[in-house]
């Protein structure tokens, strides 16, 4: 039987994504519905055990010098996945149907590129990440899950390639999600997406 949270992480695969940045709504929606484009390449990033699940409280990636609390994100009224507020204080958001960084499955991170009159978002420069590089997790047990770069894509929001994101991995993995490409009037017409798995846990 499918889990509430299971079935809820499906219903947002297969609903809009409307990663807004900036304070606009976007003007093309990330339709994330099964889509015939690939998975990227897994790359050669060491396999790591999963670990139990315990929601991430902060999200490192040293490379880009981000450092950010991460808060929990539901679904919001049409279906899709909420984003953080856009606010002075800018941080991710860890989209709370997903799994948890660390367990076997793709758990998703979004964090904005620009926040208005704030300026720069958490996720500024998240499309300058290269295959790799790490990313740390910081769990509410305490333990510590480091994740390595197997993949960045830009993609347009009209193409967005939901198979690819939501779709079952048989391994812990995750998910950073931005916009950006091309700005317009009503907002960024691409996403950034950044492919991840886990290399290590522990405290």
């Amino acid at each position: 039987m499918t889990s509430p949270s299971r079935r809820a992480f499906v219903t947002a695969a297969m609903a809009s994504l409307l990663v807004s940045c900036g304070g606009h709504r976007a003007g093309q929606a990330a339709t994330a519905r099964p889509s015939s484009t690939p998975p990227p390449a897994r790359g050669s990033a060491k396999a790591a055990r999963a670990v139990g699940r315990s929601v991430p409280m902060r999200l490192q990636i040293p490379a880009l010098g981000v450092d950010t609390p991460v808060m929990q994100l539901g679904l919001a009224a049409d279906g899709s996945v909420q984003v953080p507020p856009v606010t002075a204080h800018d941080r991710a958001g860890w989209y709370r149907n997903s799994p948890t960084p660390g367990q076997t499955g793709p758990s998703v991170i979004l964090g904005h590129v620009t926040v208005g009159a704030y300026g720069d978002g958490v996720f500024r420069h998240l499309a300058r990440l290269h295959r790799g590089e790490v990313i740390v997790t910081r769990l509410a047990n305490g333990t510590r899950a480091e994740f390595t770069v197997t993949a960045v894509r830009t993609v347009a929001k009209a193409h967005f390639p939901a198979d690819a994101v939501y779709g079952n991995v048989q391994r812990p993995e995750l998910r950073l999600i931005t916009c950006g490409g091309p700005r317009t009037s009503d907002g960024y017409l691409d996403n950034v997406i950044v492919f991840a798995a886990l290399s290590s846990a522990g405290p």
